[in-house]
């Protein structure tokens, strides 16, 4: 391993009340930091420019009702040139400070517990995590999206830098990946909380956990490595510029720095609980503690603190007392432990603990490398070892079993207290680690611990099916190569727009307002299918000759060239609607139909107002169900985008939104080109209707479904429809464009720029990825 210098106390800070939650490095000023309390209060603080090498605080800052749990920069913008600060507490809200004024420029609010957990991405971007199991994006003091999939609080979050990946780590264990608004991945393999998260590329994160353990791992989903050396819950970490190595802090008491996947150097602190930790610019390290103070530690010599200082606090952790269930300091039997003698023999690795008998004292002592010497780091209280017949009293608390492990031949045994409550592999992983033993033990410790006390550990996606029509002169929805709808616009590929220099100078493509339907119909061939398929329906199923010849002039109604057709009657209309409902393997041409009908206004009104309309949504969703029938799933999808050609139709479909768009989104993986049309026209629609109003939770889910349907879609029609869809979305909304610029979607649809055939394609995102420089 290549040598580094190690890190030593530049200064304390002792600036607040109570427990130091959240540390930050700042943009401005050079080499500030940000911290954050349970004492409710945030301050920065800025480096002395004397010889003294502590920070003056520069600026506190005031607004939460209750403790501050966290903390993160937002970046410089135009706006503001410094960057913000932003603070998540237990008030459930959200803080944004400038650096000039102790109070917020503005709060978020919309989370139902504790926030805490933030970080900030490209374009002001905000994502937070709550106790109250979500996650949550914001922009522009906006709540933009809610992840929603953790059972459990989400105590870390983070942005990747680039395609507008966001990860969320929570107490059910889990991590997630989310893209647009969706989980794309779920990780699992730590077995406790996950507590933190950071970044170290496009492609790779850390997470830390109370299970003790760091883990490596890729967005892919492969976990590549796992680094074992802290004895108690993790809380921290923070990634060096090298993007290799790492810092770490957790609840024993200390910090510890990571070189080339090794634990190179650990520093302890006279305080239990390390909350938090930040690199600055410089290299040096901050950490917050649950004593208040703040530490500042550094391996260039110019910076370290005084002799005296250095001493001073050594002396400090001396003082310090350790409950011995909570460090690294093996298990505790008076007699057994060497004398100071011991301390003459130099340990084996930087950070390794010895526990020593001074008289009746348990003394520990951890080795420092790069003093080359045993340092003091507290007495241990507790250490009766007395048993009695039913529960076994072990370090002055009460155990189910205290059992003696045998490792090294002739060697003294070692102890190892077990509840049945507890989990046998954290337990057996911890005993490892605290006696200094190899971790290739572990099998064998958790499995001794179950067998000895009967216990137990407790420990799909759907292929779309085919096309169900056959035979080339059979009526099949969608096989008309006319997917037409719009007239002659560029989605019909019509000459109107024939001069290449006015389509370079001039956007026909978006924003599109108006409603975008599925006109064609052939009549006959719809009814003669209905006709075939009642003609071998179950007989509870069959429909009368009446019945089929009230829906045959339905359809001529809805479907006439001329006015002189009568208007559909509400008879026909409940005809329709009953007959909608026939078994799901023949209901197709009813549901051509009903593609066709609800452009009328009459069939409009009474199909989609009030309470019908909610059972027309519920139904039509049912039929889109991912394991659905790929006719009704597309059938389904057209008849949504007809609706918006009425009033009542547009005012049903605005209200059911997020439910009709989360349902639609799923079908983007079914392989089906004539859905995936059907879906980017919905999405377009719904677009097209949320233009110009000011309802950035509607348009961030626009955005997400377009985004995420890009990712699977190959129809060139399709891909055409989502770039409108996204053009409509952000036209002359700057926040809607941030959030899609966050979201990755310039860098997701570039490749679409240089598409010749259709020309329209290539032409349509030109003038979208402009609309997002």
């Amino acid at each position: 391993m290549a040598s580094f210098n190690s890190y030593k106390l530049r200064c304390s800070i002792p600036g607040h009340e109570m427990d130091v939650r959240g540390v930050a490095a700042t943009v401005f000023p050079e080499g500030a930091f940000v911290s954050v309390s349970r004492d409710r209060t945030g301050r920065v603080w800025v480096p002395n420019s004397s010889s003294d090498k502590g920070f003056t605080e520069m600026h506190s800052m005031s607004g939460h009702s209750n403790f501050v749990s966290c903390v993160c920069i937002i970046a410089p913008s135009e706006t503001y040139p410094r960057g913000l600060v932003a603070t998540g507490g237990n008030d459930n809200n959200i803080c944004v400070f400038s650096l000039d004024r102790p109070q917020p420029l503005f709060t978020l609010k919309g989370h139902k517990n504790t926030v805490c957990t933030l970080s900030s991405g490209k374009f002001g971007t905000l994502l937070s995590g709550s106790w109250d199991t979500t996650a949550k994006v914001w922009l522009n003091e906006k709540c933009m999206m809610t992840l929603q999939g953790h059972t459990a609080a989400v105590w870390a979050v983070a942005i990747l830098p680039e395609q507008g990946l966001m990860l969320s780590g929570s107490a059910d264990k889990t991590i997630k990946l989310w893209k647009a608004g969706r989980c794309e991945k779920t990780f699992t393999g730590h077995e406790d909380c996950v507590r933190d998260l950071a970044v170290i590329s496009n492609t790779e994160f850390f997470s830390c956990s109370n299970d003790t353990s760091i883990r490596r791992w890729l967005v892919t989903g492969e976990c590549v490595q796992v680094y074992y050396s802290h004895t108690n819950f993790i809380y921290s970490l923070a990634v060096f510029p090298n993007s290799q190595d790492f810092i770490s802090t957790g609840e024993d008491r200390s910090l510890r720095i990571w070189r080339q996947g090794e634990c190179s150097q650990t520093i302890r602190l006279p305080a239990q609980s390390v909350w938090c930790c930040c690199i600055l610019p410089n290299g040096d390290i901050v950490v917050g503690a649950s004593d208040g103070i703040i530490r500042v530690f550094t391996e260039a010599e110019d910076r370290m603190a005084s002799a005296e200082d250095l001493q001073a606090f050594e002396d400090e952790l001396s003082k310090a007392t350790i409950d011995p269930k909570t460090g690294d300091l093996g298990d505790i039997k008076l007699e057994d432990l060497p004398g100071k003698e011991h301390l003459n023999e130099p340990g084996n690795r930087d950070g390794q603990t010895r526990l020593i008998k001074d008289g009746q004292k348990v003394e520990a002592y951890q080795w420092s490398v790069s003093d080359g010497r045993w340092m003091k780091i507290g007495d241990v209280v507790g250490g009766s070892n007395q048993q009695t017949s039913k529960s076994v009293m072990y370090e002055g608390k009460e155990y189910d079993y205290v059992f003696s492990i045998d490792v090294n031949e002739g060697g003294p045994s070692m102890k190892l207290p077990y509840n049945v409550t507890d989990d046998p592999w954290l337990t057996a992983h911890n005993f490892l680690q605290k006696n200094d033993l190899s971790p290739m033990f572990l099998d064998q410790v958790a499995n001794f611990i179950i067998e000895n006390t009967k216990g137990h550990v407790v420990g799909p996606a759907q292929p779309a099916g085919g096309d169900p029509f056959t035979g080339g002169a059979r009526y099949i929805p969608g096989s008309s190569s006319d997917t037409a709808g719009f007239g002659a616009d560029p989605f019909t590929g019509g000459g109107a727009y024939s001069s290449a220099a006015l389509r370079q100078t001039t956007n026909i493509y978006f924003p599109k307002t108006d409603g975008v339907t599925f006109e064609q119909a052939n009549s006959s061939q719809i009814i003669a299918k209905l006709k075939e398929l009642n003609g071998g329906a179950p007989q509870e199923h069959k429909l009368s000759e009446e019945v089929l010849e009230s829906l045959e002039r339905l359809l001529l109604s809805v479907c006439g060239l001329n006015s002189s057709e009568p208007a559909p009657t509400i008879q026909q209309i409940n005809l329709l609607w009953k007959a909608s409902h026939w078994p799901e393997d023949i209901v197709f041409p009813v549901l051509d139909i009903m593609r066709l009908a609800v452009r009328h206004p009459q069939v409009n009104e009474s199909l989609c107002g009030d309470a019908e309309g909610v059972q027309l949504c519920n139904h039509l969703l049912n039929l889109m169900r991912p394991e659905g029938r790929p006719a009704n799933q597309m059938l389904a999808l057209r008849t949504l985008c007809n609706c918006f050609s009425g009033r009542h139709g547009r005012a049903l479909l605005m209200a059911q939104r997020e439910t009709v768009l989360s349902r639609a989104a799923d079908l983007a993986t079914v392989c089906n080109k004539n859905i995936h049309i059907a879906l980017a026209t919905l999405v377009l629609n719904y677009a097209g209707c949320l233009h110009l109003q000011p309802d950035l939770e509607a348009k961030a889910q626009c955005l997400s479904v377009a985004s995420r349907a890009l990712e699977t879609v190959q129809d060139k029609e399709a891909v055409f429809r989502l770039l409108v869809a996204l053009g409509t979305t952000v036209a002359s909304d700057q926040t809607a464009q941030d959030l899609a610029r966050s979201l990755g979607v310039s860098s997701q649809i570039s490749k679409y720029s240089s598409v010749s055939d259709p020309s329209k394609v290539g032409e349509c995102c030109q003038l979208l990825l402009k609309e997002l420089q």
